[in-house]
């Protein structure tokens, strides 16, 4: 039986033309490399992550909505459920938004779905002491006018009114300064003395909600309900 084992001559020309197969290789991929066909890569990696952040927000937007449909707009909240809306807040801020739609989007009726600000619960939940029920609750924002108006509505014809003067400072932060809070009752009005003045971010804006957090860290989660107008 004949054997036949590779010499050194036949070891060099098979290195060699392993070697020139490779150099071809990544000279043809280096040629395929075109300016174009890397500007296609990355506009298919951009529409990629651009929707995989749609589908994100869709859904964190989507539980929020259903979460704090039973909170009664923050007067009760159990642990889980406050779990789930800073899992979902925190999904918002992560998947970023559109700068500009802070500023565009901003002048609108927004109707409260859910706040952890103190002084709007305890309206809530004591409007007995005004003989009536807290209603619907309403921030106005006016961003032409440069204003801002809290109201909460007492059926049928009361209501608790602040006006408010804001500017906006950079793309999500308003600084907003109290001018006048009045008490509207069904035989007369009680003005009270403005009390002070801050900032909020908003963190989230779309065309259905707008999530924001103030300077104390109070948390306030809107419903866009149409544009700037009178609610009383």
């Amino acid at each position: 039986m004949l054997s036949c084992s590779p010499t050194r001559h036949h070891l060099s020309s098979n290195c060699t033309l392993l070697g020139s197969r490779l150099s071809l290789k990544v000279e043809f991929k280096a040629r395929t490399q075109t300016p174009s066909t890397k500007r296609c890569r990355n506009s298919t990696f951009a529409a990629l992550d651009f929707f995989r952040r749609k589908i994100a927000t869709s859904g964190a937007v989507d539980g929020i909505l259903a979460v704090v449909s039973d909170t009664d707009r923050g007067c009760r909240t159990s642990r889980s459920q406050r779990a789930s809306i800073d899992a979902a807040i925190g999904t918002l801020e992560g998947a970023g938004n559109d700068a500009s739609l802070f500023s565009k989007g901003l002048s609108a009726t927004w109707k409260l779905l859910w706040t952890t600000e103190k002084e709007t619960l305890f309206i809530i939940r004591n409007a007995n002491l005004f003989q009536t029920t807290a209603g619907e609750v309403y921030q106005i924002i006016d961003t032409d006018k440069a204003t801002l108006q809290n109201v909460v509505v007492f059926p049928p014809k009361g209501a608790f009114v602040i006006e408010t003067k804001i500017e906006q400072s950079g793309d999500q932060r308003v600084k907003f300064e109290f001018e006048k809070a009045i008490l509207k009752l069904p035989k007369r009005d009680i003005k009270l003395p403005p009390y002070g003045k801050g900032w909020f971010d908003n963190v989230y804006l779309d065309s259905r909600i707008r999530v924001s957090k103030d300077i104390r860290g109070n948390v306030l989660i809107t419903a866009r309900d149409g544009p700037p107008r009178s609610v009383l």
